[in-house]
């Protein structure tokens, strides 16, 4: 099975704001990034760099966010043309989500995989095999 990262996860690991969050987002990451069970969006990483150097309690420098980045490119990247666009409008209409939640979604299923980390989607719905899990909901 394989993860897709919604962009809140990867800023959770580094936004001291919220540790108990923080904490589980480090996990997901770590397992995700060592055992290469995840994937990203380029959008995901786009929208990473500029809530942590920007919004976060304690930003980050855009080296450090760079770095960070790079790390992440270990895992498998969907990147946005045309095609992935015209799916993400299909989803948009067809299930009632925002523009960018099925892009995000889309490059999810690009990428085959089967779950969806987000704290900003109902948890538990499924999208064409996809199923959204909020990571960061108590048991």
């Amino acid at each position: 099975m394989t993860d897709f990262l919604d962009t809140n996860v990867l800023v959770y690991a580094y936004d001291t704001h919220e540790p108990a969050k923080q904490i589980i987002a480090r996990q997901i990451l770590e397992s995700a990034v060592f055992e290469e069970t995840a994937a990203l969006s380029a959008q995901v990483l786009s929208e990473f760099f500029v809530v942590v150097t920007r919004k976060i309690s304690t930003p980050l420098t855009a080296e450090e966010a760079k770095q960070i980045i790079s790390l992440f490119r270990r895992l498998p990247v969907a990147e946005i043309d045309g095609d992935l666009v015209e799916a993400a409008v299909v989803i948009h209409q067809q299930h009632n989500v925002s523009f960018w939640d099925g892009l995000i979604i889309a490059a999810a299923r690009c990428l085959g995989c089967t779950r969806l980390l987000s704290e900003d989607m109902q948890t538990g719905q499924q999208i064409d095999g996809l199923v959204i899990v909020n990571p960061f909901l108590p048991v």
